[in-house]
């Protein structure tokens, strides 16, 4: 891949993951969601043409909690493995911030992913291939409008229609959307969808 394409590649990878974080309550300028190609190369990319990937790592505020931060980590292994994860986890750790995002260009190896399975207690870690995110699924016309809902919205669901948690309908933890959210097992997103009848209606899931 020539380093136009890749920064073009790198370009919508960076606006979705932008996007991302934003749609998950945290704050995230317009100017980063909207920067155009041309902008983005003069940001972030040398005068080869070829984008370092550190430069693009990030870390932002919770709207809603202003100590919640989450920590976005470009890797520029094509392999993720332990050593990354380690260094990954050492930013989380001296910043203080225990949720972090890892994107990389390739896969992940099976020892990587045991670790953020063996951090789970300390840290919310997530993974994304560059090719997730090339395009934000959420904004694909198929694709309905989902809200997570807080756990008082969702006991107020429960209550009122008198809904034990194993009756509502589920979605997949690995559920590109569920993904895309953020989810965790016990959560409910209401998903609303055009109707020819009601202009609307809304249906609700819990993630397992």
């Amino acid at each position: 891949m020539s380093d136009v394409d890749e920064s073009a590649r790198l370009w919508k990878v960076n606006r979705t993951i932008h996007e991302l974080v934003k749609d998950r309550g945290f704050q995230v300028s317009d100017e980063e969601i909207n920067m155009d190609l041309h902008t983005f190369r003069q940001t972030y990319a040398n005068s080869s043409g070829s984008v370092d990937r550190n430069q693009l790592n990030f870390f932002t505020n919770s709207q809603a909690n202003p100590m919640e931060q989450i920590f976005v980590f470009f890797s520029d292994e094509k392999s993720v493995g332990v050593k990354t994860m380690r260094k990954m986890l050492s930013i989380l750790e001296e910043k203080s911030i225990q949720r972090g995002i890892i994107v990389f260009p390739g896969n992940m190896t099976p020892s990587a992913r045991k670790v953020i399975v063996a951090m789970a207690s300390q840290y919310r870690l997530e993974e994304f291939s560059e090719s997730d995110l090339l395009v934000n699924i959420v904004h694909h016309t198929l694709v309905p409008k989902h809200e997570v809902l807080s756990p008082e919205d969702k006991k107020l669901l429960l209550d009122k229609y008198r809904l034990k948690e194993t009756q509502l309908p589920r979605i997949q933890l690995a559920d590109p959307v569920a993904r895309y959210y953020g989810l965790r097992r016990g959560q409910v997103v209401k998903i609303t969808r055009p109707s020819e009848t009601s202009g609307r209606y809304a249906s609700y899931r819990i993630c397992f």
